[in-house]
């Protein structure tokens, strides 16, 4: 049991990263829509590139959206509108009218006309009114010039002419009409005031019920046009797939999915998933093995990476799922934004790919989403840099922008034959995901704190020299502190000049000797007077105070929370070299009883190409300080000798940096301490 712990204590890293490994897989799998690959690329305007293609199966050819749309539109715009007649409205009406008909009675008396007949005669124009309908002024704009209405009356329906049915505008010229053919023609006045004061619309549109009428016989249109019996031809190698071809194609690919995807495929299909998606991943994997293994052997960068690809993995499957139609609005290119604003472009562009073909098999149209994804991830790779400089991300997104715009042109018109299809909502949708790329500087200022990561960004606010830790240092040290400067310039310079990361060997170079902050007074740039206080210390103890500046410097470092990626300046800027000066001086005290390992750094040497540049910029910074009359050739001499030295003594061993871009640090070196030590003109007193 012990043994069995004590080997998982030993493999743990490894152990943990086949856990990551296994749940970023099970993670990605369960997103994955339940649905099984057609195992056809149907790509519309184009020529068929497989086999003659026979139908497996009898299915039914479905319509397109745009027909069943059309044929919604068509029910709704010759459906059969309901009205509904109120019947209290009529005794409503009949009422007030008894009421206020006494003083138009009153008013008879006078003319000699007989009450109850004058009475009768205003009850039978509200029984004809009433008897048609009086229909409501606000739905008798809805309708057309004699529309073919359905009239609703209790449990009865009837259909009736919108015409023949009292309005507003009617009322005047038929009561006009009806008491002209009377003797009651002194009373017209009267009567027309009487009846616009209680007549009331009894005929009421009935929206709900038309509403209902018309979803029901949307719902019952038919989704089909026609029928494919097996083995019967559906398209030819080389035919153009278009018009009823695609219509075919698309109707079989739903059915073939729909009978893929049954239970007792399900299990298949989740393998096969798995099997690719686990591929892509292990992939990632090799490739950090390979050519990362910094990286691949650091399982907080490890997680950040696969973090990262879940996350946009996620985020495409939920737009996918609920708001299909904003799928290119999911901004993907965040995730090489990322990786190449913490790690490098390689890898930002290499996870990139993984991860749109793994969301080939979420999107519909996967191979335009897969085109359009990897062609912008290029673009991102290529155009976005200093990220601390927002104007370079703007810039960078516009064209990312304009490129998704391009090439979404350019797969329409070979789709449509012309560009007269085009959606317009697309740019729109491009657009807003250049928008929401901008997050990925939110993002960024989060996984710094999270994962402790350092960026561009980071390193912008720490090579401020008004940072603390840089006051303090030119404070205490203001000799360390002009040579830091100096060297952080010569750094900046050769690593432009070879493609590193400028802004990281320049912060590097800035703080690489934070620790002779202990004992400034040690160290020949501090020195203001002629008094060396290594006069009254043997060598050895000597030596002891110049390679404890590493590790003070890495103790000041760590409660200052530098990130590692500047404290590895700070480790390996003088590898495991010599403090060759106090060991000569000790070997001529004592030649017998003296061990080089005591004078020697305790390292480790330089593992990357930055901290190669430091090495060599700031050793050959200092050394130029001892040239007391400096030339080009003592300081060609000088940089050429120590360089090399470093080179013989294997100090770049670990450092991915080739003799070629030694060659150029060389010529960059020495051309910038020309620079620093030209001879002035002297100008007269």
């Amino acid at each position: 049991m012990k043994d069995f712990i004590n080997k998982l204590y030993q493999n743990h890293s490894l152990i943990y990263k086949v856990v990551l490994f296994l749940i970023t897989t099970i993670s990605i799998i369960y997103l994955f829509p339940k649905g099984g690959q057609f195992k056809y690329n149907i790509q519309k305007g184009k020529p068929w590139q497989y086999q003659n293609l026979y139908a497996p199966f009898d299915f039914a050819i479905l319509k397109s959206d745009a027909e069943l749309k059309q044929e919604a539109e068509e029910i709704e715009a010759n459906a059969q509108l309901y009205f509904v007649e109120k019947e209290e409205v009529f005794a409503k009406v009949k009422e007030d009218y008894n009421q206020k008909i006494q003083t138009v009675l009153a008013d008879s008396l006078a003319l000699g006309f007989s009450k109850n007949r004058l009475k009768n005669f205003g009850l039978q124009f509200l029984n004809r009114v009433y008897k048609t309908g009086f229909l409501n002024k606000s739905d008798n704009d809805k309708l057309k010039e004699n529309t073919l209405i359905t009239l609703r009356q209790g449990n009865e329906a009837r259909d009736v002419l919108s015409d023949n049915l009292f309005t507003t505008e009617m009322l005047i010229p038929t009561l006009q009409d009806y008491i002209s053919k009377s003797n009651y023609g002194k009373l017209e006045d009267d009567f027309t005031n009487l009846f616009f004061e209680i007549l009331e619309p009894n005929i009421f549109y009935d929206e709900e019920l038309t509403k209902k009428i018309i979803a029901e016989e949307v719902a019952n249109i038919v989704a089909t046009k026609g029928l494919v019996t097996e083995n019967e031809r559906i398209i030819s190698r080389g035919d153009v797939v278009e018009g009823e071809r695609y219509e075919i194609l698309v109707s079989l690919k739903k059915e073939y999915d729909s009978q893929l995807w049954s239970k007792s495929n399900y299990n298949w299909i989740v393998f096969g998933y798995t099997i690719l998606v686990a591929l892509v991943l292990l992939m990632l994997l090799l490739f950090l093995h390979r050519y990362r293994t910094e990286i691949f052997e650091d399982n907080i960068k490890l997680t950040f990476i696969f973090f990262n690809i879940l996350l946009i993995i996620f985020l495409v499957t939920i737009v996918q799922k609920y708001w299909i139609n904003y799928i290119y609005v999911v901004p993907i290119i965040i995730l090489p934004i990322v990786l190449k604003a913490f790690f490098d472009a390689r890898l930002g562009l290499f996870a990139h790919v993984l991860t749109v073909l793994i969301l080939g098999f979420i999107v519909p149209n996967s191979f335009e989403f897969i085109f359009l994804q990897i062609i912008a991830g290029m673009v991102t790779i290529l155009t976005v840099s200093e990220l601390y400089r927002r104007a370079n991300l703007f810039l960078s997104i516009l064209k990312i922008t304009l490129v998704y715009t391009i090439a979404y042109l350019a797969f329409s018109i070979i789709q449509e034959g012309n560009a007269q299809h085009l959606k317009w909502s697309y740019f729109g949708l491009f657009a807003l995901n250049g928008v929401l790329s901008f997050l990925s500087l939110f993002l960024i200022l989060i996984y710094e704190k999270t994962f402790k990561l350092v960026s561009d960004v980071s390193l912008l606010e720490l090579s401020n020299t008004n940072s603390k830790l840089l006051r303090e240092l030119n404070e205490k040290a203001p000799g360390t502190f002009q040579h830091s400067m100096q060297v952080a310039n010569l750094a900046e310079a050769s690593a432009n000049e070879i493609g590193a990361n400028s802004m990281l060997v320049r912060t590097g170079a800035l703080y690489h000797d934070i620790g002779k902050i202990s004992n400034p007074m040690y160290f020949t740039e501090n020195q203001t007077t002629s008094v060396n206080p290594h006069n009254e210390l043997p060598p050895y103890d000597s030596a002891k105070i110049i390679i404890g500046h590493v590790l003070k410097g890495i103790e000041i470092a760590k409660k200052y929370s530098l990130p590692d990626r500047i404290i590895d300046f700070i480790r390996t800027h003088h590898g495991t070299s010599t403090v060759y000066y106090f060991y000569k001086k000790q070997q001529g005290l004592t030649p017998e009883d003296i061990d080089i390992e005591d004078f020697k750094y305790p390292g480790p040497i330089p593992f990357s190409k930055e901290t190669a540049i430091l090495m060599m910029c700031d050793a050959c910074e200092a050394a130029s300080k001892s040239i007391k009359d400096p030339t080009a050739i003592l300081i060609h001499d000088l940089v050429e000798k120590i360089i090399n030295g470093q080179m013989n003594n294997g100090q770049f061993m670990n450092a991915d940096i080739t003799f070629k871009e030694i060659q150029t640090i060389k010529k960059v070196i020495k051309k910038k301490l020309n620079d620093i030590y030209h001879l002035r003109i002297e100008y007269p007193e």
